[in-house]
């Protein structure tokens, strides 16, 4: 009896860390979009090991930069130091959380920690690409490793404000302090770098990656990888662009504009360069996209919201992909195909990687069951973890693409309730 109150306890708490993220949701379903999950509930549900807990460390300068969260409070990380072989190596993590695009969402968004320090974690554990086990993370686990707190709305990106409302627009000073603070703290030094994020920081990622290459030393072996953070700008099931819709807001209300890519906004309105398939093709440093090919958030925030589905006939297909209708899974297709072109040219480049995965779920990388364990995903029998090594220290030109959906049986598909 008590061994099995034990079990049941331990489910609970793995269980418990899979909904974090959704808390907030609970606005409406119409107001989803706002945020982003990281999970809900898998389809292969496992109970790990206790993971690694790292505290939050607040950037004390950064108020004097006027680096400051949606509500004013300083920003913050959590750094867990490498040692031996990756004493001078360092990862970067940027925390994804949604966006927020006008000021009744920012306003709601700056009473979480996903836009105040005051409410986030004092700790955090290190899973994935963040674990310090040999065994769950081969490559990277005796690296510094730094996860960058997600608290502006605008993936780092923003630079504005607005008095009336009490909220402070500053990621890309957050991501400027923070990136300052690192490197007094050794990253000076790396000779090795990793930049990478997951969903609205998989977006950073990329956004922030050629910056992030210009920060450190001539001689270090840089590159950057985006999980989760190929958004597309595509059509609704209505015919509508919601998704294009909700990044007009936020780089308009944010100022994210003069922090974008110029050699894109040169040529393309600042909200397309917001989408990365406009700007992946011009970043120098080497980049790895790892994605889904039906990404989950962008199914039920993008593709399907109720916003663009008043009948409701989507409802429980954006739920679960399993009682999709053909017609529904021949729609997904289409938006697969639209993922595949707007890769193909970012393909052709000798130096960039790629995971593209058939699989219905949304970040990759910081799950220790997608990253790497004995039943992680895999596309031609190579985990998630091993094709991003791989990719990292040249040991082989990674561009993976899974066959369509249903033919990926190793998948961990997220299904909502």
């Amino acid at each position: 009896m008590v061994k099995r109150l034990w079990v049941g306890i331990i489910i609970l708490l793995v269980f418990s860390n899979w909904v974090d993220g959704f808390e907030e949701l609970h606005l409406n379903e119409t107001a989803m979009y706002f945020f982003e999950a990281e999970a809900y509930g898998v389809s292969k549900p496992a109970i790990v090991p206790p993971a690694l807990m790292v505290g939050l460390t607040l950037i004390r300068g950064a108020g004097a930069k006027g680096a400051v969260c949606l509500d004013g409070t300083l920003p913050g990380y959590h750094l867990h130091r490498g040692y031996g072989s990756g004493a001078n190596s360092w990862l970067i993590q940027l925390e994804g959380g949604g966006w927020c695009n006008n000021i009744r969402t920012c306003v709601y968004r700056k009473k979480t920690r996903r836009g105040s320090s005051t409410y986030m974690e004092k700790e955090i554990a290190f899973t994935g690409i963040l674990s310090n086990k040999a065994e769950q993370n081969p490559d990277f686990f005796n690296w510094n490793r730094v996860k960058l707190r997600y608290c502006d709305g605008a993936s780092f990106t923003g630079d504005g404000e607005d008095k009336a409302a009490q909220l402070q627009f500053r990621g890309q000073r957050i991501w400027l302090a923070a990136m300052e603070d690192l490197l007094s703290k050794g990253m000076r030094f790396a000779h090795q770098a990793l930049l990478s994020g997951c969903s609205a920081g998989g977006l950073a990622s990329i956004l922030h990656c050629d910056e992030f290459r210009g920060l450190l030393p001539r001689t270090a072996k840089v590159k950057c990888l985006s999980d989760a953070g190929m958004f597309l700008d595509a059509s609704d099931v209505s015919g509508g662009r919601t998704l294009r819709s909700m990044f007009g807001g936020v780089v308009g209300l944010q100022a994210v504009r003069n922090n974008l890519p110029h050699i894109c906004t040169n040529r393309l309105d600042p909200t397309s360069c917001f989408f990365p398939q406009n700007s992946i093709g011009d970043i120098k440093t080497p980049l790895f996209i790892l994605n889904t090919a039906y990404d989950s958030w962008q199914v039920q925030s993008s593709l399907a919201p109720p916003s663009a589905d008043p009948s409701g006939y989507w409802h429980y297909c954006r739920l679960n992909h399993e009682k999709c209708t053909p017609a529904q899974i021949q729609f997904l297709q289409g938006f697969r195909n639209e993922m595949l072109k707007a890769l193909r040219h970012f393909s052709l480049s000798k130096q960039n990687g790629m995971f593209i995965n058939s699989c219905f779920a949304h970040c990759q990388t910081e799950r220790q069951d997608t990253w790497f364990a004995d039943d992680s995903p895999v596309i031609g029998k190579k985990a998630i973890a091993l094709a991003v090594g791989d990719w990292y220290f040249d040991r082989a030109s990674v561009k993976v693409v899974d066959c369509p959906y249903p033919c990926d049986k190793s998948c961990h598909n997220l299904v909502f309730k």
